[in-house]
């Protein structure tokens, strides 16, 4: 279970490296830093500021490719995808910057 765990962990990290480097005009630290998009516990993106269409475009693309991405990690390591999901979750919000937003129980806050 450590194993798995810890290779999902690695896997995840190389996916926000590859996601992060999107080819969009809008950069997705640029997105992040302006308020218009954070991290759920879902292991996705959300928008925060829901009238930007060139950020809703960021977060379909993006987590179009979170989600083929857990689904590559969980069929490697014979789990689920929630499960995937769930841990990526976690680990983006934990990473996520000072000033940047997540999504908690309440709604979107700063971190």
């Amino acid at each position: 279970m450590f194993i798995a765990r810890l290779t999902i962990a690695v896997c995840v990290t190389i996916l926000w490296t590859v996601v992060a480097s999107s080819a969009f005009a809008l950069s997705l630290d640029e997105a992040k830093a302006s308020g218009l998009v954070g991290e759920k516990a879902t292991g996705y993106l959300g928008a925060v500021t829901p009238a930007n269409a060139e950020a809703q475009a960021l977060i379909e693309d993006v987590n179009r490719k979170r989600r083929q991405a857990y689904e590559d990690i969980a069929k490697r390591n014979g789990t689920s995808v929630q499960s995937v999901e769930t841990l990526a979750g976690e680990k983006a919000v934990q990473n996520t910057k000072p000033g940047n937003f997540v999504q908690g129980p309440g709604g979107w806050i700063k971190k």
